[in-house]
Order: structure tokens, then C-alpha cells, then sequence
């Protein structure tokens, strides 16, 4: 949505995101009783998706809503959320139905409270809705020094009691319908973090930012017991409710402590559960399923099921933790994406469903002993990939992808059908004696057969490897390829060209094989990056100047060049026809530029800037990451769906704010639709019946209705059958048609009276309705009824029609001369030139005799004759004309 009047970009609209599952945000579960199913709710921006427990398929996203969510609650029915100081409800997991504005400060906590809602804001006060009436019930103010809000719950079968927990550790127990403190219970010197009910009646579960889980009656104000974790502040806590007495605690680092409250100690640990904190944990009733989230960007379902006391991870969606660095479409169906996040991970997402998602995990130099100690623990994990290639020719028999690493000379390879790290480390020997020197891979690009990779390197050298053994197969250049940085390595769709841009400001196209230097071409500035589209051999680079050149590697000449940017670029991508290069750059801006014209054609605004973007094979969508941001954003094509009208936008244009799509597809208002975008400019055009009065125009009938008209006689003599028809025993009842091309039922005469026997011979001399519009139009000199009426007649009904003109088959003269007179009419207008053609060498065939005896209609014929000259000379003139401007440019362009 543009907040302009106009459309932000014409050729792209946002159509949703990919890889958003959760963030730091407390998971909420849900039971459909009519569905019996459980469902889990998880705030990502300014929306919640809602997913199956039993699948974690999304079923449902929420509309989005102004700010982001800081807290979610839901009961039965609906699903609250608080953004700012506003609370609203949603129903259906989609559609606001309450908003509940009357706080003070930023909401923090929401609890679900009967026919009320409970909200905490950061000014320490709360708040009982009516959550129809949508009015404030009650409202309590607490002294930030003596009793800061921290946390809160409904203990079970305490009617119309919550209970409070406190920054300063203590806690109270109200009743919020008398507005009464009932009981203050003391605390134990350190802040409360969570609340849970356990499911034992009075006794209530406290987690304390000094890491302790205190076992509390509060009927009583009794410890039963007391656990200490040493990972930090209790993040969350949840109870087994299938008959094992666990408790399950959240930390900030990502583990999860499991403890048995019966024997009073600590039974398991599920360490790098998630790799940042533990946001939510749920024990789904009944059953020994276990539900994290963290702000890692992931929901995972554990199940206890084996002898130890751990839970193994059942199923889960998780994209990337940190942003992407670099996406890549793989394949030729357009339906994957790999992206390179600086989490270190290289993951692949599915454009169709979530299911098909998998994560090729994270580099590392060894991964054996990265299995043996865990993630934490791997001190040869490799840092965030910069840039990759890959290739599907041969992914079946060895690895297709190819990756370069943040600060590493090696660079990795990685086989997307297996999911996982691939055999090769690949790595030039010549710098094996002196590993301290700051040297890394810097771009990388695999041959479209699969089987070569060139790489790279800081030091200006390129070096050529076999994928499916992972040796060094040469280096291009004598010492090295370049004298600083290789910026950008390509090579062309035959396997002939090899093409390198280094920051010595050179760009060089080199033989593949032999390695012999082919061009050198100097660049303006130096060179960011690099991007060949096969098929059509233009290579466009980016250089440090913020500008774009696209070289022709045939010709091996700079053909274009787009100034514009007012920032680093930061990634391209060409559309799959070649015709668009597409740029992303640091001033927030993706530009479209045509590359026949030589235009920038379409401009938009983000508010983050896009680190990479990649469009699809198919040409459907176009995808982008952004800074700061951990998901992939689809952008529909509009140009494949409906008729935009590209035009070259001014130098000085000024872009529209476009905003980042959501999850789901955005259904925006048609009249929102209408407003932001140029009725004049993307109407369909509709050709009118006739585009100039000097030109002719042929009419839109088939030509069966017409272009038999002189070769009825021998048509019917062909088909004249060789024996009678025979008639059917027993015929069956059919309702009487009057021929003609549109079938129309015969209506019964009602019998008036006794008829005579005796046949009525007028009854043949009835005129039909063509010959009596065409005598009326002799008087009103308005031929369109029967021109009407012969285009909706078929061959044999139009002879049929213009034999009956004759004065010996009951016509009359002046009928013949009306009928001169339609064709005249219809060459003054000059439409329908093919039929008055085909009309009038039928009617001449028919009664040629008869004109030429009568002079009234000789001389309606030599008046049409003069007509006919004249057109057809014109006629002839035009196309002539023509003829000769299209030799003309044939002629240049040869």
C-alpha cells in the first residue's frame, strides 16, 4: 500500500513473506472443541499466525494491525493483542471485532478472564475489560516502587481472584470484583517472571529472575519446594498433565530444564532447544507433547516418548534467526529459494508450502565432531555465507551449491537433495605455508553443466575446481586474474567464457579451458558485484559509483548504462527474458530498468533497504531480503496478469513508499485499487469498430458466411445425395424451425373459421422481412435493418433473399435499386469492404441481365461502378505506400 495518491510501482505489488514463524513473544495454545484439535498462536510484527499442533500447518493469519504486538492472550472464542496502549480482540483468528483503548502506557500483560479481560500496562496499572461492552470495569493503580506489575494469573477455582507477581518479589491475591486485597504474600527478594498454575488446586508455580522455580501454596503461604537453574532468569514454565509429575522451566540461553516434583530434582536438560530465549512453553493437556517458541524465529513441538527424560524434537518451522545475507531462486520452476542468513545457516524455503521447507544446516570444517559436541560447542563452525552459486545440471551425482564464508579462504560445498554440508573443502594450495594472512573467497559461479566452479579470492587470484572430485583444476592469469579483490565471477551458458571483475577497476573475459585472456575492458569505478544472464550473454556489474553497466560479452561493449542510485548497490537480477535488470541499493529503492530502451521504467521506496533480491525463473515473483528484517518478501508481477503501460520515468522522480507484505496474500479494496493507480494508463485498450474514415475495414463475420456466395450452384451439386432419404418408421415429434442461422421456433397459425380447401396462391407471393425493410429503407435512406438482417443470414439464405429481388420471382424494380444503393452505402462508410464485395457478385451474377436492360438501374450500377474505381485506387495508393516503407526499412536493416 503506497501512501502516496498514485502507485508506488507499477510492475510489482507486495503479495506476502516467507519464513516468519515467531518472535520473542509467549506462544498462546488454543482447543477447537469441535475440532478437537489444539492450535498454536505466535505474534511475528504486526500480526499472529495461528497453526495445527498436529502438523504446524499455518491455518490462519491475522490482519495487520498499526504497531507491533507486544503481548498475546487468547480464551475460547477470541484472540486479544495489545499494540501500544490499545488492546483488540480478533474472532475467526483474522477480523478485529473489540479494540479497548484507555490505557496509559504500553500494555505488557493480557490474561483472559471470563466474560472480562485483564491488561497491565508499564505505568503499573490494570485494567478489567467488559469484553463486549468494551468498557472499563475496574481499574487498580499500584506505586512503581513498592509493587511493580510482572507478571499475573487466574489461580484455579478461585472465583474472581487473580493473583500478582512483582518486580520487588512480592505477591498479591485480589478479588476483582469487590476491588479487595485479599492476601500479600511476601516473595523471596527477587523479581517474579512467570506464573503458572500447577495441577494440584492452591498450589501455584513462580519463576524468579534469580533463576529459582518456587513450588507455592498460597492457600496456606506455604514453599513446598524450591529448584534452582543456573542459566539465568525463568523465562516461562509449564506442568506435564498426563500423569508424569514434571515440570518443564525456560532460560535465556535457550535451554529448558525438566525437573521431577515428586523426587524434587532435576531429571533432564534439553540444552539449544532454541538458540536465543526461551520465549513460551505449553504441556498440551493430556498428552506428552511439549511447545516452544523463542525469538529465534522458531516453534518446536517436542514429544516424550523415549526411556530418558528428554523430549525429542517431533516437528518444527523455523526460518532464519539473524537476517539473510543472500537469496538465490533454485531450479527452473521458480518454487524454491535458498537463502544465506548471518546465523550461519543456509536454508531453503517453498514458495508452495510451508512442509517443503528444510534447513541445510550450518558450515563448519568438521563436521563429525560438530555432530559429537553440538552446535554450542563446534569451535570450527564456519561465520555467515556471503555469497553462493548454484546449479541443478548434476545435483543428482554430486553437490550443486557452492558457498563462500564471511573472513574464510574455504569455501564449502553443500548437496541440497541430502539437506547437509557437502564432501569438498575447497581451497588453492598456495597458501598453505602462510595461513595468517588475511585471505577469503570473495565470489563464486558454477558452469551451467554442473560439473566446474570458479572462485574468487581477496588476493585478485581465480581459481577453477571439479565439483565432483574437489580439485584445483588451474588458475586464470599467469600470477594472478586481478591486482586487487575479485568483485564478480561469471561464466557464460557454452562453457567458452569465463568473465572476472576485480577492484583494480578492469573487468576481463577469459577462455574457460585454456585460460587464456580473451578482453580487458576498463571500468569507471571500482566493481561491487556481478550478475550474467545466460541465455541472451549480458552481464551487468555494479560499481562503487552507485551506477549500473550491462556489457555485451559477444561484442565485449558496455551497451547500457543506469545512473540513479543514491547508495551502495547492493544486489541484481534480471528478469527471465533479459529485458529487465532489476537493482537493489542502500537508499532503499528497487529499480527496474529496461534494457532495449535504456530506461528506468519502475522505481519504488521501502523503508528498510533490500540486501539482496532474486527473480524468478518463471517471472512470477520477484523476492527480496531486507536489513534488520529475518524473512523473504514476495512480489507479484502485475505485468503477467493484467495490461500495465510502461513509460520512462523522469530524472528527477521522486519514489512511493511501499510497505513490506505480510504473511498472507493481501486482498487490498477495489477502491483503494482505484485510487492508487492510473485508470488512463492501465485500461485495456478497446479497438474501435473503425479506426480512420479513409482506411477500410473488413467486417468480423467468418468467412463461410460470405466467401462461398458464388459457388452455391456447384457446392450443392456436390452434395446433392445419390439416394432419396429414407423416412423413419417411427419419426419423432419435432417443433417446427424457420431456417436461418439463429433458431427460432415456427409459431402454429390458430385456424379462424372454416378454410376453404381451395389453396391460396398469394400465400407465395409473401414478402419477406428483408424485402420490406429494404423497400422501406428506399424512402429513409437507412440502410443499417437489412444490412443487419443479410450478416445474421447464412450463404443459402442470402442467394435466396437477392433472387426473390427479381421482378418474375415477385420483386420489383425499385427493391433491385435499394439493394444498389445498400452496397453504395456501405463503400461510403467503408466498413464491412469484404461483404459488399461478395454481395454485390452475387447480385451482379443473379440479375446482370436485368440491369442492363433497365435504365433506371443502369444508371444506379455506373454510379457504383465510378465509387468502386475510386475506392480502389485509394486502396491500391495505401498499400502501396507501404510496400514501399517496409522495403525501405528492410533494406537499412540488412
Amino acid at each position: 500500500m503506497s501512501t502516496g495518491g498514485k502507485k508506488a510501482s507499477m510492475i510489482f505489488s507486495g503479495f506476502r513473506a516467507l519464513g516468519l514463524y515467531s518472535n520473542h513473544l509467549s506462544h498462546v495454545v488454543r482447543f477447537h472443541k469441535k475440532h478437537r484439535e489444539f492450535y498454536v498462536v505466535t505474534a511475528v510484527g504486526k500480526c499472529f499466525h495461528t497453526y495445527n499442533v498436529k502438523k504446524l500447518g499455518i491455518v490462519a493469519v491475522s490482519n495487520a494491525l498499526p504497531d507491533d504486538i507486544s503481548c498475546l492472550a487468547a480464551d475460547r472464542m477470541l484472540v486479544f493483542a495489545a499494540h501500544g496502549k490499545t488492546v483488540v480482540a480478533f474472532a475467526r483468528n483474522k477480523e478485529v471485532v473489540h479494540t479497548y483503548s484507555g490505557h496509559r502506557g504500553d500494555v505488557h500483560l493480557l490474561l483472559p478472564f471470563g466474560d472480562h479481560l485483564i491488561s497491565v500496562d508499564r505505568e503499573n496499572a490494570v485494567i478489567v475489560w467488559d469484553v463486549e461492552a468494551e468498557e472499563e470495569y475496574l481499574q487498580i493503580s499500584f506505586d512503581k516502587v513498592s509493587f511493580e506489575v510482572s507478571a499475573l494469573m487466574h489461580p484455579s477455582t478461585y472465583l474472581n481472584k487473580i493473583l500478582l507477581g512483582s518486580r520487588q518479589g512480592g505477591l498479591q491475591l485480589w478479588n476483582i470484583k469487590s476491588n479487595k486485597l485479599l492476601y500479600t504474600f511476601p516473595g523471596w527478594a527477587s523479581a517474579v517472571t512467570a506464573l503458572q498454575q500447577t495441577p494440584a488446586v492452591d498450589v501455584v508455580g513462580v519463576g524468579l529472575a534469580s533463576g529459582q522455580v518456587v513450588i507455592h501454596n498460597i492457600k496456606f503461604d506455604e514453599t513446598l519446594m524450591k529448584f534452582q537453574q543456573d542459566w539465568g532468569p525463568i523465562t516461562a514454565i509449564s506442568f506435564r498433565t498426563d500423569g508424569h509429575p514434571i515440570m518443564a522451566a525456560g532460560s535465556p540461553v535457550g535451554h529448558v530444564g525438566l525437573w521431577d516434583l515428586e523426587e524434587k530434582k532435576l531429571i533432564g536438560q534439553m540444552r539449544d532447544a532454541h538458540d536465543t530465549a526461551i520465549a513460551g512453553l505449553t504441556f498440551l493437556l493430556s498428552e506428552p507433547l511439549l511447545i516452544t517458541n523463542g525469538a529465534d524465529n522458531a516453534i518446536r513441538v517436542w514429544i516424550f516418548d523415549t526411556p530418558g527424560a528428554e523430549g525429542r524434537l517431533l516437528r518444527c518451522r523455523l526460518g532464519h534467526s539473524a537476517p539473510p545475507t543472500k537469496i538465490l531462486h533454485h531450479g527452473n520452476n521458480g518454487q524454491t529459494i535458498l537463502s544465506a542468513g548471518q546465523d550461519g545457516t543456509l536454508q531453503s524455503f517453498s514458495v508452495v508450502h510451508e512442509r517443503f521447507n528444510k534447513s541445510l544446516g550450518h558450515g563448519s570444517l568438521n563436521k563429525k565432531k560438530a555432530k559429537k559436541k553440538g552446535l554450542k560447542y563446534d569451535f570450527a563452525k564456519l561465520p555467515a555465507i556471503t555469497a553462493f552459486a548454484a546449479e541443478c545440471a548434476r545435483q543428482s551425482d554430486w553437490d550443486g551449491i557452492v558457498a563462500c564464508h564471511r573472513g574464510y579462504l574455504v569455501a564449502t560445498t553443500w548437496n541440497y537433495q541430502k539437506g547437509s554440508m557437502g564432501a569438498h573443502k575447497l581451497e588453492p594450495s598456495r597458501f598453505n605455508q602462510n595461513r595468517a594472512l588475511n585471505v577469503h573467497a570473495t565470489a563464486v559461479d558454477i558452469s551451467p553443466c554442473g560439473n566446474f566452479v570458479v572462485i574468487g579470492v581477496s588476493t585478485g587470484h581465480m581459481d577453477l575446481y571439479n565439483l565432483q572430485s574437489g580439485l584445483h583444476r588451474g588458475q586464470y592469469g599467469a600470477d594472478k586474474a586481478h591486482d586487487g579483490a575479485v568483485r564478480g565471477v561469471s561464466v557464460d551458458g557454452l562453457n567458452q567464457m569465463a568473465i572476472s571483475a576485480g577492484a583494480d577497476r578492469t573487468l576481463k573475459v577469459w577462455k574457460f579451458r585454456s585460460h587464456e585472456l580473451l578482453h580487458t575492458e576498463s571500468l569507471e569505478a571500482p566493481p561491487a558485484a556481478t550478475l550474467l544472464h545466460r541465455e541472451s550473454g549480458m552481464l551487468a556489474v555494479a560499481l562503487d559509483d552507485f551506477t549500473a553497466h550491462v556489457l555485451d560479452i559477444e561484442t565485449r561493449r558496455i551497451v547500457r548504462k543506469f545512473s540513479g542510485h543514491r547508495g551502495q548497490i547492493n544486489d541484481m537480477t534480471f528478469s527471465p527474458d533479459g529485458r529487465w535488470l532489476i537493482t537493489a541499493s542502500m537508499d532503499c529503492t528497487i529499480r527496474t530498468w529496461d534494457l532495449p530502451s535504456g530506461c528506468l521504467v519502475d522505481c519504488f521506496l521501502l523503508d528498510c533497504a533490500a540486501v539482496s533480491v532474486s527473480m524468478s525463473p518463471t517471472g512470477n515473483f520477484l523476492v527480496s531480503s531486507h536489513v534488520d528484517n529475518l524473512g523473504l518478501f514476495l512480489w507479484s508481477n502485475n505485468t503477467l496478469c493484467s495490461v500495465v503501460s510502461l513509460r520512462p520515468l523522469p530524472a528527477d522522480y521522486e519514489p512511493e513508499v511501499l510497505m513490506l507484505p505480510g504473511t498472507c496474500p493481501s486482498h487490498d479494496d477495489e477502491e483503494e485499487e482505484d485510487e492508487g493507480m492510473d485508470v488512463s494508463e492501465l485500461a485495456e485498450y478497446v479497438s474501435p469498430e473503425q479506426l480512420d474514415q479513409h482506411l477500410i475495414t473488413l467486417s468480423l463475420l467468418p468467412d463461410s458466411r460470405w466467401k462461398n456466395l458464388l459457388s452455391l450452384d456447384i457446392i450443392k451439386r456436390r452434395n446433392k445425395p445419390k439416394e432419396p432419404p429414407k423416412v423413419p418408421k417411427a419419426a419423432p415429434f419435432f417443433i417446427p424451425t424457420v431456417p436461418g442461422l439463429v433458431p427460432r421456433f415456427a409459431l402454429p397459425e390458430n385456424p379462424q373459421g372454416d378454410q376453404s380447401k381451395v389453396f391460396n396462391l398469394g400465400i407465395l407471393a409473401q414478402k419477406s422481412p428483408f424485402y420490406v425493410q429494404l423497400e422501406e429503407s428506399l424512402e429513409s435512406k437507412n440502410y443499417e435493418g437489412p444490412l443487419q438482417l443479410l450478416k445474421e443470414m447464412g450463404p443459402s439464405g442470402i442467394d435466396a433473399e437477392l433472387r426473390s429481388l427479381a421482378p418474375d420471382m415477385g420483386g420489383h424494380t425499385d427493391v433491385l435499386r435499394a439493394f444498389l444503393r445498400l452496397i453504395s452505402s456501405m463503400l461510403e462508410s467503408r466498413r464491412d469492404f469484404d461483404l459488399a464485395q461478395a454481395y454485390l457478385a452475387l447480385f451482379l451474377k443473379l440479375h446482370v441481365r436485368l440491369v442492363s436492360s433497365e435504365p433506371v438501374l443502369m444508371q444506379e450500377a455506373s454510379l457504383l461502378s465510378q465509387q468502386l474505381e475510386e475506392m480502389w485506387g485509394h486502396t491500391q495508393t495505401q498499400l502501396n505506400q507501404s510496400l514501399c516503407l517496409l522495403q525501405y526499412m528492410k533494406s537499412a536493416l540488412l
